[in-house]
């Protein structure tokens, strides 16, 4: 069984430890290894890459280590591959407004 790990009580993706397939059962477990549940993968998703633990409508933010890292471009359904073809940046537009 793949694994995934997740950082804060709030998040709703993990990143996963292994290249998932899609179908695979993903153990998530949190910061010190103890287990939070499963979830199954409907999509293949790479290591280091992130699998969603929660539904998440369009234009929510998604939220990893505790913190909003984006607003999803689309629906985002449990055990879907989450990275920038459903993943708008909030950190690049804060920044790139930060900067006029």
């Amino acid at each position: 069984m793949a694994r995934a790990v997740v950082m804060g009580r709030t998040d709703n993706v993990a990143t996963v430890l292994a290249d998932v397939a899609l179908g695979q059962e993903v153990e998530v477990v949190d910061e010190t290894g103890r287990s939070r549940g499963g979830v199954q993968a409907i999509d293949d998703i790479p290591f280091g890459h992130k699998i969603a633990l929660r539904h998440v409508d369009e234009d929510r933010q998604v939220v990893k280590y505790g913190h909003t890292i984006g607003t999803a471009t689309a629906v985002i359904r449990v055990g879907q591959h989450v990275d920038t073809h459903n993943l708008g940046s909030v950190r690049g537009r804060v920044e790139r407004a930060s900067q006029r």
